[in-house]
């Protein structure tokens, strides 16, 4: 592994992946104290202070560890969870949907607002690819967390809004299965299925909506 390729690439994604579950868990907390439940707000984890979210072994050591094994081709890590108790909100059911929603959406208006970071720098002329470069790993890395966390089983945010979404008897049977859930996707992962089936063309869908947003931006910047 070429030691100066690591120290680029980690260089060029450092921000981009503080920002990115750094806003994704503030907005969780801060959807959960509008909707009720103080908990992550007592907790001072309704913060942009990526010390609060950042979890040693999921968001520094895993990643790196597959970096090295997998020369790049394949990265994976996750922040500590935002605390949130359901049964705090004014309307559980209803609510748990919005406050799962806004970790997403976080990333989905961060990688938004990478890609016009990146047409502004186009505008102004800007020569240097390593500004260049982190906008599109801006851009990649929410647009991967927005749609892996929108997978629909629990311990996902995706999950989290089936229970939601679901009649009160299928709610209380599907979210049995959050025990199990990382361990599932850890497996579909690893089988290429949830990247094929999943992933690849939610992402791509993502990707077509932030062209089309982006469209008055990059005919400014031409």
């Amino acid at each position: 592994m070429d030691i100066a390729q690591l120290i680029q690439t980690v260089a060029i994604y450092a921000l981009p992946v503080l920002f990115a579950i750094t806003v994704h868990e503030a907005a969780h907390g801060y959807a959960a104290r509008y909707f009720g439940d103080n908990t992550a707000w007592k907790m001072g984890r309704v913060t942009l202070n990526p010390a609060k979210h950042i979890d040693p072994l999921g968001t520094i050591v895993m990643p790196l560890l597959l970096y090295f094994a997998t020369s790049g081709a394949f990265l994976f890590g996750y922040a500590k969870p935002v605390p949130v108790r359901f049964g705090n909100l004014r309307n559980p059911k209803r609510d748990m949907i919005w406050v799962a929603l806004a970790g997403p959406a976080a990333n989905l208006v961060q990688a938004l607002l990478w890609g016009i970071l990146f047409y502004l720098l186009q505008g102004l002329g800007t020569e240097e690819v390593f500004f260049y470069a982190m906008c599109k790993a801006g851009i990649s890395m929410n647009v991967g967390l927005f749609v892996f966390n929108l997978f629909p089983l629990p311990p996902m945010d995706g999950g989290r809004i089936m229970v939601g979404l679901l009649p009160l008897k299928q709610a209380l049977a599907f979210s049995k299965l959050e025990p199990y859930g990382f361990f599932i996707v850890i497996a579909l992962i690893y089988l290429r299925i949830l990247d094929t089936l999943w992933m690849g063309p939610l992402s791509a869908l993502t990707r077509m909506l932030l062209n089309v947003l982006l469209t008055p931006f990059a005919m400014l910047a031409s």
